[in-house]
């Protein structure tokens, strides 16, 4: 598995083209050679192909505006086409309120799904804690009913660690039981503090057990894990990613 860097994490550092362009250079320098793009400002798909050409970087996955996948499929795939990303991802939706919100999203992404697929792409689901809900009428949480309205090769799951921790689910579980499905997993870890919050820190910092997650990693064949740390608790965000990066590298990660 390689490990990357989701830059929704750093993205106070890619609000323009020219902080981007420092950020990535300084993301390959710690020793990164991939990257999810993710949270950042709008860009040229040529110019982040040639961005991520002079860094020695590959991008194996984007969140894109559910919109534009649902609107303009093909655009978006052309688009990706340029900078060589073939997972395309929807970061979050409103599935989980209520069952109408879930058959609208079925019905609204099955057709853009097959298009993708028919195109070489992938379309890809990141889950939150709330997709481990279940609805009144069901004794099936969201995330299950998510992937039995989609096949395998259809929808896949960018599998999140942490939140699938916070759900109270078992993140080395889910990373069997959605086998074919996680080409890419975000990987952050989770700790509690005095107010009993939910704490997200550099992997390797917290209580989740990442000797057993990355085992069940390789033995899935999970090709992607992007370092993820929605919030670094007033840290800065690259020593957060170089301390994810130095524990991941230390299992002979790269």
């Amino acid at each position: 598995m390689k490990i990357g860097v989701q830059l929704y994490t750093l993205r106070d550092f890619c609000k323009d083209t020219q902080s981007l362009s420092e950020t990535l250079k300084k993301v390959a320098d710690m020793g990164y050679t991939t990257v999810q793009l993710s949270g950042i400002c709008a860009y040229d798909p040529e110019w982040m192909a040639g961005q991520l050409k002079e860094n020695g970087l590959t991008c194996p996955l984007t969140h894109t505006s559910p919109d534009r996948i649902a609107d303009d499929t093909m655009k978006v795939i052309e688009e990706h086409r340029i900078f060589g990303c073939s997972n395309i991802g929807i970061g979050c939706s409103n599935i989980y309120e209520d069952r109408e919100k879930f058959d609208s999203f079925v019905k609204r992404f099955k057709e853009p799904a097959k298009v993708l697929k028919d195109n070489g792409m992938y379309l890809m689901y990141h889950n939150h804690n709330l997709e481990f809900n279940q609805y009144d009428d069901s004794d099936k949480i969201v995330l299950e009913m998510l992937c039995e309205a989609f096949s395998p090769d259809e929808l896949g799951i960018t599998l999140d660690t942490f939140w699938v921790q916070a759900g109270g689910g078992d993140p080395v579980w889910w990373i069997h039981h959605l086998k074919g499905r996680t080409p890419c997993i975000h990987l952050k870890d989770l700790a509690y503090r005095k107010s009993n919050d939910l704490t997200m820190l550099p992997v390797g910092y917290g209580n989740m057990n990442f000797e057993a997650i990355l085992a069940a990693c390789e033995d899935e064949k999970v090709r992607y894990g992007l370092v993820e740390q929605d919030v670094c608790n007033g840290r800065d965000p690259f020593d957060c990613i170089k301390d994810s990066y130095d524990f991941l590298k230390s299992f002979g990660l790269n």
